[in-house]
């Protein structure tokens, strides 16, 4: 089959790879219909993870299933389904505790809790930039869908974004009423602003200087902050009239200054300064425990100085952590259905799989407009 490879920092390419089998009876095997470029792919096309050459990259997937194993009991061949970004187990402590994103068993890198299609770190799957994925305890882990193909651009943020986006919201702690900042207008960012207005919250600011980016921000509701034409701070509380509720990083350890200087804390930093006494931060934005190519040499280490001081004078409280996307997914799936959520507004192109050098190459620049890209591998 055909699949995005990676090849190197700044180097994915198009390859003849083996098709997926079942390897144990409680694998299916999926054929993908559509399977997106995730901001977390950008971290490995940039070079800035352990990932392997020759891995499969592609974590947020859906298609249809294509062959079950033998131990596979409700899935059936034919059904249409959504693909958990989380590898999880089903029966090991954190997973009976709805933590799929912290698997103890899925994932044998020493150290590491939780696994993942096609990502460093995250166990020896390969992921969905691919024609067929072979997807590991298929009962547990898949979603199915309505059939037919209606919704298919809302669906395809199930696997991961829009779940992580509704996570951040719970782990910020967002209740009906809330005031919320969220810092970062990528797809995750908006997906937590608009997860925060579906939840109640009365106003959602989102924090940015893409100006495409913004302008999504606007279309889902939420009241964009250019922080290129002022401090973000004082911009969101001259708005507010004072600080939020509530505040969401979906920015992550490559945050920039509007000169583009790299500073890991930034984002921390202005959480802080923004949340009120006593309320909640949610961190879905990625930080990990080594950067070699970092801006400081705390950092090449995972070690961010942020302002946890004044965090811990105000009383402020913090959630972080990858999203367990099942906690989720099947709620998520219903306000699609309902019209209550509409995730596909971000998405800006649809490509076929042949033309996903060019879609990393666009979207890791962050030309203009290019906001979310979603591969059809059978176009």
């Amino acid at each position: 089959m055909k699949a995005v490879v990676y090849r190197g920092a700044y180097k994915v390419a198009i390859e003849e790879v083996p098709d997926p089998a079942i390897e144990e009876p409680s694998d299916a095997v999926v054929r993908i219909t559509t399977t997106n470029i995730c901001g977390s792919d950008l971290h490995m096309y940039e070079g800035r993870t352990a990932v392997e050459e020759g891995k499969v990259l592609g974590h947020e997937n859906m298609g249809i299933v294509e062959q079950v194993g033998e131990g596979v009991r409700h899935v059936k061949v034919g059904d249409r389904v959504s693909v958990p970004f989380n590898i999880a187990c089903g029966t090991c402590r954190n997973c009976q505790q709805g933590w799929t994103s912290f698997c103890l068993t899925m994932n044998p890198t020493e150290g590491v809790d939780g696994a993942a299609y096609g990502y460093a770190n995250m166990g020896p799957y390969n992921g969905g930039q691919a024609e067929y994925l072979r997807v590991p305890v298929a009962d547990f882990n898949l979603l199915e869908l309505p059939p037919g193909d209606e919704f298919e651009q809302d669906f395809t943020m199930l696997s991961d974004i829009f779940p992580t986006g509704w996570h951040g919201a719970e782990l910020a702690g967002v209740v009906p009423g809330d005031s919320v900042v969220v810092y970062g207008a990528g797809p995750v960012g908006l997906m937590a602003a608009h997860s925060a207005l579906i939840k109640g919250a009365r106003r959602v600011f989102v924090v940015d200087k893409e100006a495409d980016r913004l302008s999504l921000a606007a279309k889902f509701g939420a009241e964009p902050i250019d922080f290129s034409k002022g401090d973000a701070v004082e911009q969101l509380m001259d708005a507010n009239g004072g600080p939020v509720d509530r505040g969401i990083e979906a920015v992550g350890y490559q945050a920039h200054d509007h000169s583009g200087q790299e500073h890991p804390e930034l984002v921390l930093d202005n959480l802080v300064k923004s949340v009120r006494s006593t309320g909640g931060i949610g961190v879905v934005g990625v930080y990990v425990p080594e950067d070699p190519q970092a801006a400081t040499k705390q950092a090449k280490e995972g070690r961010i100085g942020w302002d946890y001081g004044t965090f811990f004078t105000k009383g402020l409280s913090m959630g972080t952590g990858q999203a367990p996307v099942k906690r989720y997914n099947r709620q998520l799936r219903d306000l699609i259905v309902a019209g209550r959520a509409t995730p596909s507004l971000l998405v800006s192109h649809q490509l076929s799989l042949s033309e996903a050098v060019s879609g990393y190459e666009h979207f890791d620049k962050r030309d203009d407009g290019w906001t979310k890209v979603l591969l059809h591998p059978a176009a």
